[in-house]
């Protein structure tokens, strides 16, 4: 028997068909972009899950920094060497990627050696452990038939980038056991971290010249500049509250040196993830991508304070 069209419950059932054909067809056109995650409510998910993801990796990577530090220097000499080991691990996974093949277990050997020389004899032990990987990498080179000359200076190159560099933090560390020492290298390390958030903040805010489109598009110079006015105004705080023979020019001097340093390790970094097609160094930071990727900057810059305190008479 079929229902009188008239019929007021025969109309609203059609009316009801129709909305959820409606409906059905909505969802249907909205089916690719929700495969791709490129709804609204999906965008506006994952940004927050990355964002907690990266605020959460990125305290742990603080705090457990700072416990360090403050702990003394051996606790600083620790976390140096394995960040130091992480760091020239991803720096061989990205030299892989671009077609070379260090020599892992030379490199990695010399990366835990460098912190552990800076932390028990001096300058005077990080120079042998240079002498005694240049010619470990020489023994390979000469007794293996497959090493060439471009696998052999990434692998020498590899401790020497990310592990000598990394030392810095230890000899600012050790120049005294106490809260002095604990706050100078807290304070190095900060002047480098302060200029990244400077330069962020100022280049999308007012960033319109590229300063190094082919190698990191979205850096410009005037958050360069900024950067170069945080990392000044940390070096100036140091001069007033920890190291009162630093006079106030010095301390201009020294924040721009650093954060020029900084940014050239950042660039530098940029342009072997570049040259490799890789996006991150590694995936060890959730939401920060590699260790490499966190340090780039402290590498250069680290380096540049200890040379700069060494030879201003503070260290």
């Amino acid at each position: 028997m079929t229902q009188d069209k008239n019929d007021p419950s025969a109309r609203q059932s059609e009316g009801l068909d129709r909305q959820v054909d409606r409906l059905e067809d909505k969802r249907a056109s909205k089916e690719d972009a929700r495969a791709a995650g490129d709804l609204r409510g999906q965008r506006a998910r994952s940004s927050a899950e990355k964002l907690l993801t990266r605020t959460t990796s990125g305290a742990v990577y603080a705090i457990v920094t700072l416990v360090c530090i403050f702990c003394g220097p051996l606790t600083t000499a620790l976390l140096v060497a394995a960040e130091a080991w992480l760091c020239c691990s991803e720096f061989y996974r990205i030299c892989r990627m671009g077609g070379r093949m260090p020599n892992e277990v030379l490199g990695l050997a010399a990366a835990m050696l460098f912190p552990a020389a800076a932390y028990l004899q001096g300058f005077a032990a990080c120079t042998l452990v240079v002498l005694l990987l240049l010619m470990a990498c020489a023994c390979w080179y000469v007794f293996a038939p497959r090493a060439n000359v471009a696998d052999v200076s990434v692998t020498a190159f590899g401790p020497l980038y990310t592990s000598l560099t990394f030392a810095s933090i230890i000899f600012i560390r050790k120049y005294d056991p106490g809260m002095t020492g604990a706050l100078l290298t807290l304070g190095v390390m900060l002047s480098m971290w302060v200029n990244d958030t400077f330069a962020y903040l100022v280049g999308s805010a007012i960033g319109s010249h590229k300063l190094a489109p082919r190698i990191s598009p979205a850096k410009s110079v005037e958050g360069f500049l900024g950067g170069l006015v945080g990392s000044v105004l940390v070096w100036v705080l140091l001069s007033v509250f920890v190291l009162g023979t630093l006079s106030a020019l010095s301390a201009v001097l020294f924040g721009l040196v650093v954060g020029i340093a900084a940014v050239i390790g950042d660039l530098f970094e940029s342009r072997l993830k570049r040259g490799a097609s890789v996006k991150d160094s590694g995936n060890v930071l959730p939401g920060h991508g590699g260790l490499l990727d966190r340090s780039d900057s402290m590498l250069f810059g680290g380096m540049a304070a200890l040379f700069l305190l060494y030879f201003g008479g503070i260290l």
